[in-house]
């Protein structure tokens, strides 16, 4: 593309992702949603681990990955067809793993039907890989969009300590609508700190993707935000399947729990009220490990948890429960989440320990708030009906081509952020792109114990404020920082900083987007396959 033909897209982008009047047409409501007699009955579907994907090519330093974004018919509840828009055709996967120090660049395609056939909305993407330090033009700008018949090659930089990511979509305006269709998957990343200790690996390390859903009378995804409040679903899935019971042996399992879900927040116990115990946060191992028998739990963080199934007897159940939190719509379906039945005693030991320091060196954990040069607050607050963050929202920053931003911290800064909701009627989970930050604090209290590691996103409840320390880098550019509850961040609680000074090389809609037509093959000439 010429520079001419750049700047065009950059124009036509921004007409087109101007705050529009009317952003998604409520076809049906929650009197439309199925019949709670048509659910299975709880811990009667098989509990399934999302697919792995597979390298189309890796080079002596490189790993290269090809996935389509697309519709297709799944199973949710069984015995019906429901369509779904996914990574690969794969409801909740397929998971990515990646090695510190090992780059990798995945070709998104954008298969998805033009316009979405009940929502009436162009199906534009743009894939964000949440917790990875990326360039700006890969980071999933919200206005960095790809469009059907058209792809991104998304390059990942694998640099920071072992940490569960996931990868979801972050189209502006319709973030919501296409993560709630089943754009999201998780990406983890390994290295050799991690390897070394003994705690549970290989079958042992369980994804969970956790969210809501409700279906309509013909088995569809339901879509109603409640005046752009939040959805909130009466079906609990987790990695797709509604209410699942896995099979489990008596030993320590780690899981690595993911809150994928639009608004729904949870409140996670175990039935028999044993701990769970805190291994890993948003940015990895915590520096010890912590424990505490229920948690509060955001959308889009992630908490790794060790539970040891050797304390019960072979045969028993232990139910995951969620005992919810404030100002989310309950049902008499969503205080279950999952079970675990005991099914025998262990078949391998290995990895079946807890030690008692972790990860040290966990960066983030080393930032004080005396190191701050500044400390900046951020309001996030409803006005006139839209979503704010200090009373401005992401049209200001497509009215600015861009350019406005709500903070400026230079490379290496360490700043202070101070986020603040004065409502009683809503939570917001902050998450803050590029960076890792350490939770100093809420309402001037210590943080809770499944807080202390390094964090991306942060639950900031009901009359809240939360102070975190950040250290800005490793590059320079603008980034997003924004409202995890989807259906707040696209009406449009969303803002964007700057690390550094103003910078045109890595424009984050202009600098490398979205191509259309034959594209060539990944790595080059590279043909070290996989």
């Amino acid at each position: 593309m010429s520079r001419r033909d750049v700047m065009k897209f950059g124009v036509l982008a921004s007409a087109a992702l101007a705050l529009p009047l009317e952003r998604v047409a409520r076809a049906k409501t929650a009197s439309d949603r199925i019949a709670v007699s048509k659910f299975p009955k709880p811990f009667t579907v098989p509990f399934t681990v999302p697919p792995e994907a597979v390298p189309t090519k890796r080079s002596s330093t490189t790993d290269y990955y090809t996935v389509s974004m697309r519709s297709a018919v799944t199973e949710i509840l069984p015995g019906m067809k429901t369509e779904t828009w996914s990574y690969d055709g794969t409801f909740g996967g397929p998971t990515i793993r990646a090695t510190r120090g090992r780059p990798a660049v995945v070709r998104q395609i954008n298969e998805l039907p033009s316009v979405h056939p009940r929502l009436g909305y162009e199906s534009w993407t743009s894939v964000h890989l949440h917790g990875s330090g990326s360039l700006p033009e890969y980071d999933g700008y919200a206005s960095d969009i790809t469009r059907s018949g058209q792809y991104k090659d998304y390059r990942y930089p694998n640099f920071q300590d072992a940490r569960t990511l996931w990868y979801h979509d972050h189209g502006a305006h319709h973030t919501a609508e296409n993560a709630y269709m089943g754009l999201a998957a998780m990406y983890t990343m390994h290295d050799e700190l991690e390897r070394s200790l003994p705690i549970p690996k290989g079958r042992y390390d369980v994804p969970l993707l956790i969210r809501d859903a409700m279906f309509d009378r013909d088995g569809q995804l339901l879509y109603d935000d409640e005046g752009h409040s939040g959805l909130f679903g009466d079906v609990i899935l987790v990695n797709g399947r509604p209410w699942p019971v896995m099979k489990v042996e008596r030993r320590k399992y780690r899981f690595r729990i993911l809150n994928c879900a639009i608004a729904r927040g949870f409140r996670f116990a175990l039935s028999t009220g044993d701990p769970f115990v805190f291994i890993g946060t948003d940015a990895g191992l915590m520096p010890q490990p912590r424990s505490a028998t229920s948690y509060r739990h955001g959308m889009a963080e992630r908490y790794e948890v060790v539970i040891d199934f050797a304390k019960y007897r072979i045969g028993q159940r232990v139910v995951l429960k969620n005992l919810s939190v404030p100002n989310v719509e309950d049902f008499d379906t969503t205080g279950d989440v999952m079970a675990f039945d005991v099914t025998g005693d262990p078949t391998d030991l290995s990895g079946n320990a807890i030690p008692d320091l972790l990860n040290p060196n966990a960066p983030a954990m080393d930032l004080t708030a005396a190191m701050a040069k500044k400390t900046r607050t951020f309001e996030f607050i409803r006005k006139n009906g839209t979503w704010t963050i200090n009373g401005k929202t992401w049209a200001d920053v497509i009215a600015s081509d861009y350019e406005y931003v709500w903070a400026d911290p230079g490379l290496g800064d360490v700043e202070v952020w101070e986020f603040v909701n004065k409502s009683g009627g809503w939570f917001h989970p902050v998450h803050v792109h590029l960076v890792d930050f350490k939770v100093l604090d809420r309402n001037g209290r210590a943080p809770s114990p499944w807080e202390l590691g390094g964090k991306d996103t942060v639950y900031v409840g009901e009359n809240e404020t939360v102070r975190v320390a950040v250290k800005f880098g490793p590059h320079t550019g603008r980034y997003m920082i924004h409202c995890h509850n989807l259906v707040h961040e696209d009406h449009d609680m969303m803002a964007q900083f700057r690390v550094g000074p103003p910078d045109t090389e890595h424009h984050p809609v202009l600098a490398d987007p979205a191509k259309t037509g034959p594209a060539p093959e990944l790595g080059g000439d590279d043909d070290t396959l996989a």
